[in-house]
């Protein structure tokens, strides 16, 4: 009985590692110089869809596929946001349920963002109001 138990759970954790692994285009290296002693990380990949997202808080969610949980990323003043173009957006073009690229570092237990690419244009809705007025004689 607790074979199998344990057998579920080794199988759940294995999926959830194999779908992260699976979306991430990079991998992460980190290097040591003996020398300098500095450690340098490079920059990891992943492709999927922004869930949340709150101006004044200092995370988004972000979901790498639809079967996935997800998951904090951090970001800060340096954080770059970029439309399809390369060209620079502010913040308010970020939005929950926007298709996007995160482009991060990990320090720790944490996901540090360094540039998010949205995938759809940031959509600008102008609205018109138009009176008409009729007068008689």
């Amino acid at each position: 009985m607790k074979e199998t138990r344990l057998v579920k759970i080794f199988a759940a954790v294995f999926a959830v590692g194999l779908a992260t692994a699976l979306a991430q285009t990079s991998t992460t290296t980190t290097t040591t110089n003996p020398v300098t002693g500095t450690t340098t990380a490079e920059t990891v990949t992943s492709t999927g869809t922004i869930t949340a997202y709150t101006p004044d808080s200092d995370y988004i969610t972000f979901r790498t596929t639809t079967d996935t949980a997800p998951v904090r990323y951090y970001y800060s003043k340096d954080t770059a946001i970029l439309d399809p173009e390369g060209r620079v957006v502010t913040w308010s073009a970020v939005r929950p349920d926007l298709p996007a690229t995160v482009y991060y570092v990990r320090e720790g237990d944490r996901m540090i963002v360094r540039k998010i690419v949205l995938t759809k244009p940031a959509a600008v809705i102008e609205k018109k109001e138009t009176t008409t007025t009729t007068t008689r004689p």
